[in-house]
């Protein structure tokens, strides 16, 4: 690739991430996260509700998980079957404004609930990014790990997922040898998570996400400049993975995105 089409797909990624940023149902309109116990849980602006609502009748309905099944019992309508993001999109239940939807983390679920109308109440404008430097866009040795090793990811919740790790990124930084380790590996591209000397200070303290496309050749393009931060730099009703300590990197990766001044 070169120079300029790199620039241009920079640019172009650019555009779209902030469109998806302002969208209705962005990171940025989730305004509740609420967890589920099996049996009954009631949905509305009543204050004892196990899913508070900020607006709308006290009670609009039931979210009954019983069995491994979730069950929605509006007071108004008819009663469905809920599908958890377990297996992609999730149902999704609108009243008004509001718009609510179920997560699986681990077996638990949880009710997270936007306000489709947040880009009218709150200003949002858009994420500074470093300049595009092509010094980032590292071609990186892709090799198997000696032995495959399965490591505890914590989230922003303090939740650990283990995680099975057989591949790994090597590449240089000046003269020091820098290792990645792969957070998932599929035929659609390898997910990263990371921090460096620029979390906390200029880029979301937590770490940066980094998507790279499937190796080839046993070679990997690593191009810092699409790092993006995670969504709990927008929202504290978010569960993202934590960088785990073989990702935190000592010098400072002055590419991709800034932190998000809220």
């Amino acid at each position: 690739m070169s120079p300029l089409s790199a620039e241009e797909d920079f640019a172009r990624w650019r555009e779209e991430r902030l469109r998806h940023l302002q969208a209705p149902d962005s990171w940025l309109a989730l305004i509740g996260l609420f967890w589920l116990e099996e049996g009954d849980n009631t949905v509305g602006a009543a204050p004892e509700s196990t899913v508070l609502l900020p607006s709308g009748p006290s009670l609009l309905g039931v979210l009954r998980w019983r069995e491994g099944l979730l069950r929605w019992l509006p007071v108004a309508g008819d009663a469905q079957t809920l599908a958890t993001d377990a297996g992609g999109a999730p149902s999704i239940v609108t009243c008004a404004s509001l718009a609510f939807f179920v997560i699986e983390r681990e077996g638990r679920l949880a009710v997270r609930v936007r306000d489709l109308d947040w880009a009218a109440k709150r200003s949002f404008a858009g994420i500074e990014l470093f300049p595009y430097d092509a010094a980032w866009r590292i071609e990186a040795d892709w090799k198997p790990l000696a032995s495959p090793l399965t490591i505890e990811v914590p989230n922003v919740c303090g939740d650990l997922k283990p995680v099975q790790i057989a591949w790994q990124a090597v590449f240089k930084v000046g003269e020091v040898e820098v290792t990645l380790l792969p957070m998932s590996v599929s035929d659609h591209g390898v997910f990263f998570v990371f921090r460096d000397a620029t979390s906390g200070r200029i880029s979301y303290g937590a770490g940066r996400f980094l998507n790279a496309a499937p190796p080839s050749g046993g070679r990997i393009v690593l191009d810092f400049n699409f790092a993006y931060s995670p969504p709990c730099a927008f929202t504290p009703f978010a569960t993202c993975p934590l960088p785990p300590p073989e990702n935190w990197l000592a010098f400072a990766v002055e590419a991709g995105e800034k932190a998000y001044a809220r």
